[in-house]
């Protein structure tokens, strides 16, 4: 097991945050991206913030209007889904980010995402090929779970091009099924 290490000269230096310069840092932070309630009280108590100043700063934020947690979880939403993500590793950013599982799944289904579809065409960027053997069906398969899709729309997007296996192996389709 390591050492922790010693604090640095500035953090050593550095005094607590008092009300006002928590509510500073939390603007500072709202400026340049969207945080999640919980995200931005960690931040200000790793800068040095009482959890009491951090939580009170945290609900000034957000009677001011500058903090929304239901803001966030949209923002996050759009960039995990350009990113190629599907809704089950979307939803555990939204959750490891303390918003609620029932707004994470209204965020979600406000989305309209066609995730069958945005499942097949990370496979398709991905993998140029369709999967010819079991072996590359597979390897396609756990890219795509690892992305948070669920079975249905990984099984659909690697049935989209690929045959049932033969006999003697698998065969590869380029029509539809």
């Amino acid at each position: 097991m390591r050492k922790p290490r010693p604090p640095s000269k500035r953090e050593a230096d550095r005094a607590p945050l008092d009300a006002d310069a928590a509510r500073g840092r939390a603007l500072k932070l709202l400026s340049r991206r969207e945080h999640s309630a919980a995200e931005l009280a960690f931040k200000l108590r790793q800068r040095g913030a009482d959890e009491d100043v951090a939580d009170a700063a945290v609900a000034r934020m957000r009677d001011a209007g500058w903090q929304s947690d239901q803001r966030y979880a949209e923002m996050l939403v759009r960039n995990r889904i350009a990113q190629g993500y599907g809704p089950l590793r979307i939803r555990a950013d939204l959750a490891a980010a303390g918003i609620p599982d029932a707004e994470a799944r209204a965020v979600l289904a406000a989305a309209q995402a066609d995730w069958p579809a945005l499942c097949a065409t990370l496979r398709e960027r991905r993998f140029c090929a369709p999967p010819r053997t079991a072996a590359e069906w597979q390897k396609q398969y756990r890219y795509l779970a690892s992305h948070g899709f669920a079975a249905e729309a990984i099984r659909g997007a690697l049935k989209r091009f690929t045959a049932a296996p033969a006999e003697d192996g698998w065969e590869s389709s380029e029509e539809p099924l």
